[in-house]
C-alpha cells in the first residue's frame, strides 16, 4: 500500500510536468501559424498594391489555409477572382462562407451580395437576380434594390423596374421621379409599337405628365404620337406645355413645333414662343426655326438668313455660318457648292449631341445613354454649344 502511494505522488508531478511541456509545444505552434498567417496576408496586400494580382491571389490562398475562419481573408480572395474573371472560383468561395453556420448576420449578408455580383459578372443574371431577392429587409437591402433595378434596365423589363424605382422612392434613398418617368414612357412606347394599343399608351403619357409635369421626354412623345394620328393641335399644344414646363428641351422640337403651327395657322404664336426660348437659351437649333418661321410668313430668304448671322453675333457657330452659307442665292454655283460641301463636312462632328457622363457622341438624341446607360445625360444642346 506504501509503495503504491509513493508511485501516485511520484507520478502526480511527472504527469504535471508533460502536461505542462505539451501545452507549451501548443502554444509555441499556434504562435508559429498565427505569425505564418500574417505574414501570408501582408504579403498578399503588398502583391496587390504592386499589381500582381497572380502572388496575391496565392498568397491570399495560403492564409486562408491557416486560417480557414476568418471571412475577411475568403472575402478578399473571392473579390481577386471576380476581378481576373474567374468567376466560378469566386462563387466557390463566397458559396462557402454562406456555408459556414458560424458566420454572422453582416458577413452572411455581405456574402450573399458578393455572390450575386459574382453571378453578375458570369452573366448569370437569373441567379443574380435570385441571389440579390434573398438580401431584402436587410442591411444590404438598398444595395441589392439599386442592382435589381440595372438589371432590370438591362433585360429593358420596364415594368419590374417601376416596381423596384417605386419602392426606393418610399425607401426615401433618393428622388426616381425621373427614372419612374422615363419607365412608362419605356412601356407607352412598347403598347403602342408591340400591342398597338394607343388608348394605352396615351393615358400612360397622361399620367406621367400629371405626376412629372417638368418632364421633357412625355410631351414630345405625346406630341409626336398625335401628329403621326393626325392631331396637329393637339400636339402643337403638347409644345406650349414643353415650352412653359421645360424650356430647356426646346432646341430638340424646335422645327416640328414650326411644322405644326403652320398647319395649324399658329405661325406668329409659334414665333413668339421661339423668341421666348431663345432670349432665355440661345440656340442654333432655335435659329434655324425661327428663320423657317420667317420665311413661312413670306419674308424673303434673302432676309430671313440674317437670322443665322445675328445668332453669330451672340454665339460664334459654324454650324450657323453653314446653313447661312446654304441659302446663298448662288449656292447652285459650282465654286460655291465646293465650298459649301466642305464646310457642311467639317460641321458634322460639333452638330451630334454628346453624353455629359461617359463622353459617347451620338448624331440623334437619346434619353438614355447607349454607352454608359445614364439617364437624361445628353444636353438638348449641340457639341458645338457646350
Amino acid at each position: 500500500m506504501e509503495l503504491e502511494l509513493s508511485w501516485i505522488l511520484l507520478g502526480l508531478p511527472i504527469a504535471f510536468a508533460l502536461g505542462w511541456l505539451a501545452s507549451r509545444l501548443d502554444l509555441r505552434q499556434l504562435r508559429i501559424e498565427n505569425r505564418q498567417a500574417p505574414k501570408a496576408y501582408f504579403r498578399g496586400l503588398s502583391h496587390l498594391l504592386n499589381e500582381q494580382q497572380d502572388q496575391a491571389i496565392d498568397a491570399f490562398i495560403e492564409a486562408v489555409q491557416k486560417d480557414p475562419e476568418t471571412s475577411e481573408l475568403h472575402f478578399a480572395l473571392g473579390n481577386l477572382f471576380r476581378r481576373r474573371g474567374e468567376y466560378e472560383r469566386a462563387v466557390r468561395v463566397h458559396e462557402h462562407l454562406l456555408s459556414r453556420a458560424d458566420l454572422s448576420r453582416k458577413d452572411r449578408e455581405r456574402a450573399q451580395y458578393a455572390l450575386a455580383q459574382d453571378f453578375i459578372k458570369a452573366g448569370l443574371l437569373d441567379r443574380a437576380e435570385e441571389a440579390l431577392h434573398r438580401l431584402e429587409h436587410g442591411s444590404h437591402q438598398e444595395q441589392a434594390w439599386l442592382t435589381l433595378l440595372a438589371l432590370h434596365e438591362r433585360a429593358r423589363d420596364w415594368e419590374r423596374a417601376s416596381d423596384i424605382a417605386q419602392r426606393l422612392q418610399q425607401s426615401g434613398h433618393a428622388d426616381f421621379s425621373a427614372r419612374l418617368a422615363h419607365y412608362r414612357c419605356e412601356l407607352a412606347d412598347h403598347a403602342l409599337r408591340k400591342r398597338g394599343d394607343a388608348a394605352a399608351a396615351r393615358a400612360l403619357l397622361e399620367q406621367v405628365i400629371a405626376e412629372t409635369p417638368g418632364a421633357a421626354r412625355p410631351r414630345i412623345q405625346l406630341a409626336g404620337m398625335l401628329a403621326r394620328a393626325g392631331d396637329d393641335p393637339g400636339a402643337y399644344d403638347q409644345l406650349v406645355g414643353l415650352q412653359e414646363r421645360a424650356a430647356h428641351a426646346v432646341p430638340l422640337i424646335a422645327s416640328e413645333w414650326v411644322r405644326l403651327a403652320r398647319a395649324c395657322g399658329r405661325l406668329r404664336e409659334v414665333q413668339e414662343r421661339l423668341a421666348q426660348a431663345y432670349a432665355q437659351s440661345p440656340s442654333i437649333d432655335i435659329a434655324d426655326a425661327l428663320v423657317q418661321t420667317q420665311v413661312a410668313l413670306g419674308m424673303p430668304m434673302a432676309q430671313a438668313r440674317e437670322g443665322y448671322v445675328r445668332h453669330m453675333e451672340q454665339e460664334p457657330s459654324l454650324i450657323a455660318a453653314a446653313r447661312w452659307l446654304g441659302h446663298e442665292p448662288f449656292a447652285h454655283d459650282g465654286v460655291h457648292a465646293v465650298v459649301q460641301q466642305s464646310v457642311e463636312r467639317a460641321t458634322a462632328p460639333l452638330a451630334r449631341y454628346r453624353c455629359a457622363a461617359c463622353g459617347f457622341e451620338t448624331q440623334g438624341y437619346f434619353w438614355q445613354c447607349p454607352g454608359c446607360l445614364a439617364w437624361d445625360s445628353f444636353p438638348p444642346h449641340r457639341i458645338e454649344e457646350l
